[in-house]
């Protein structure tokens, strides 16, 4: 075995910037956070080929005294920390002195620099301003440091950096395309930019420019540049204090919803972050408004006092650790909810201009994304849903579970009568007093369409109720309600049901017995691989009590991971209201279709249904008499 010994110096370069400097955008990161802790208000930013020729950054800093030009390339030399306390009061972008010594050594770096006037605190001696001292220009190539040269530029500092692993042919190797290293220059740009908005910034690549921004835009103007005015229009401000802690931002309405979690972007004092515990805060507080595999767009900035947040735990400070996360948690929860509690969500259709396809009308709303809450305010009355037959004659009512009909087809864990999937997130306790609701539009006539829909004429105009999804929402509030109160009506069986299932599924079945006791499904340990089911919900009807467990374990299995306590009875009781309500294809009589609407004003949460779709979609009057040339 090979003795220990000590690595050069070329060496230990290479591997600090494997860790910092992954790819042109890395690069482009560390400069712009200096660029930012030296007080530059202007920087510029030139790309060529993705990066991989040439990055060069221009500011207009403090900028470098020359004495020290030579030390900013050395490892571990910084002006940002003195003591080992000063870890835990960090308030720079940057602070371990490693970038810029990492990119010499894998990059052909000049770097000139020119201090400015004033100078920055501590000087360069008595009597001296910076326009009195010469700019100075160092070259670095893989690390090897040319002399210091006198350099008359303008004040600030500009690098270079060519060739990036010209000396690292493996690394140079796994750079990407240049269009897609522009795209991840493109995302730390975006970044930087909303979290500094009083810092002008251009970015060009091979020439053009790409985004330019001015001091004087403000975030909603900078969301606009980046995003689209369809995302800028469609954002609610947030404002929340709660001891040190501030939170600020906007957080978009839910139909501006993504496949992924890319546009939720959250800054903690300045600087941009990941964290799954407030990310998960921000999708809970959406919870019951988007659909499984949809994420909310929002712009989040925390500011907590340093000494309370460690950003010292991830190499590129991308990843932190609070003191308290708990409580952030539930602020960026409370906050979330609450403000879009305000907002009326009922979602509006969106019409192409007449003169777009050929003047014809039509459609195609986007779903927002939702999962039900447990702890918003219940108080909805429940009705049986109309049998389906072919003459309509009893009205939907308030009645009690155990006069519901037969059960019809089987409906989906997510809403819709032949998918089975499920919520995906579980959620935390939510204390805060609820804002009220804008008024719903008053209904003035309703008919129903292909027994499916209802047309509700309003005084705003038109809008278009999914039955089955409006019902459902109905009575998972109603059933919520009465597991809160302990008043959910259960049929016992006369001769328990033995169900045979798994020796995994069994095990998860009496693991989550409790829960499931809430909601009134009793189950037993039969021996084996067998449960036996002693009584079930009497709102499900004469649904197979079997149908009903195996319709759980499949639910339970589908999860990566165990549901929490609170997760498992939301994801039960949505199962319960959507087997329970009207289906599509079932005819109203009038009596039921007016029954059915008029729960809608009843609750402050009717707007999705428990799955994320939307219940109702409005038509405005001015949207009509456009669609017909009116206006």
């Amino acid at each position: 075995m090979p003795r220990i010994q000590q690595l050069p110096t070329s060496v230990i370069t290479k591997i600090a910037a494997g860790e910092v400097i992954e790819r042109p955008a890395s690069v482009v990161k560390e400069l712009l956070e200096n660029s930012l802790d030296a007080g530059a208000t202007r920087i510029d930013i030139d790309i060529e080929n993705g990066g991989s020729d040439l990055i060069r950054i221009v500011d207009n800093g403090h900028g470098i005294h020359p004495d020290d030009l030579e030390l900013a390339l050395t490892n571990h030399a910084t002006s940002k920390l003195a003591t080992a306390d000063d870890l835990f009061a960090v308030r720079t972008m940057g602070f371990r002195g490693e970038a810029l010594a990492s990119i010499a050594g894998v990059g052909q770096v000049t770097i000139q620099s020119r201090i400015s006037s004033p100078l920055p605190a501590g000087g360069v001696g008595p009597g001296v301003r910076g326009d009195d001292i010469l700019g100075a220009e160092l070259t670095s190539n893989g690390g090897e440091l040319s002399g210091v040269k006198v350099w008359n530029g303008s004040a600030g500092t500009r690098i270079e950096v060519r060739h990036l692993f010209f000396n690292v042919p493996v690394r140079r190797k796994f750079l990407r395309t240049a269009s897609t290293e522009m795209s991840h220059i493109c995302e730390i740009f975006t970044r930087i930019a909303l979290a500094k908005p009083g810092v002008h910034m251009l970015l060009k690549h091979n020439g053009k420019k790409v985004y330019e921004v001015s001091s004087s835009d403000d975030l909603l103007s900078r969301i606009g540049v980046f995003f689209g005015n369809e995302v800028r229009d469609k954002l609610y401000a947030i404002d929340k204090q709660q001891g040190p802690a501030h939170l600020f931002g906007y957080i978009a309405d839910p139909a501006c919803d993504r496949g992924n979690a890319k546009a939720q972007y959250l800054f903690l004092n300045g600087r941009w972050i990941r964290d799954r515990s407030l990310g998960h805060a921000l999708q809970e507080g959406y919870r019951g408004l988007l659909m499984t595999g949809r994420y909310a767009v929002a712009f989040l900035f925390l500011e907590v006092p340093p000494d309370q947040v460690d950003v010292n735990v991830h190499p590129t400070k991308a990843e932190v650790r609070f003191r308290d996360a708990g409580a952030l948690y539930s602020m960026v929860l409370a906050c979330v909810r609450n403000r879009l509690n305000e907002e009326n969500l009922t979602s509006r259709l969106q019409p192409p201009s007449p003169s777009s396809n050929g003047g014809q009308a039509y459609f195609n709303p986007k779903p927002s994304e939702y999962t039900p809450s447990l702890f918003s305010k219940p108080g909805f009355p429940t009705f049986t849903k109309n049998p389906q037959q072919s003459v309509v004659s009893s009205p939907l009512s308030v009645a009690s579970e155990s006069e519901a009909p037969a059960p019809h087809a089987a409906v989906g864990m997510d809403g819709n009568e032949q998918n089975d999937d499920v919520p995906a997130t579980d959620y935390g306790l939510l204390t805060t007093d609820q804002p009220a609701k804008p008024p719903l539009p008053e209904v003035l006539n309703a008919i129903q369409v292909h027994n499916t829909y209802l047309v509700v004429e309003t005084t705003d105009g038109m809008l278009v109720i999914d039955q089955h999804a409006l019902h459902e929402r109905v009575l998972y509030e109603e059933i919520k309600e009465r597991v809160q109160h302990g008043t959910l009506d259960v049929q016992p069986m006369l001769i328990p049901e033995p169900v045979e299932l798994d020796a995994e599924q069994a095990a998860l079945i009496l693991e989550h017995r409790l829960a499931l006791n809430e909601l009134g499904l009793g189950v037993e340990d039969f021996g084996g691989n067998t449960v036996i089911v002693t009584r079930y919900p009497a709102l499900l009807g004469r649904r197979p009590p079997a149908e009903i467990l195996k319709r759980v374990v499949d639910h339970l299995t589908s999860k990566d991971r165990l549901p929490t306590r609170e997760q498992l009875l939301s994801d039960l009781m949505s199962l319960m209201a959507c087997h329970a309500a009207v289906r599509s294809g079932d005819p109203l009589a009038p009596e039921e279709i007016a029954a059915l609407v008029e729960m809608r004003h009843l609750s402050n949460d009717t707007h999705h249904c428990p799955h994320g779709r939307p219940t109702a979609l409005l038509f405005t009057r001015q949207e009509l008499d456009r669609q017909f040339r009116r206006i």
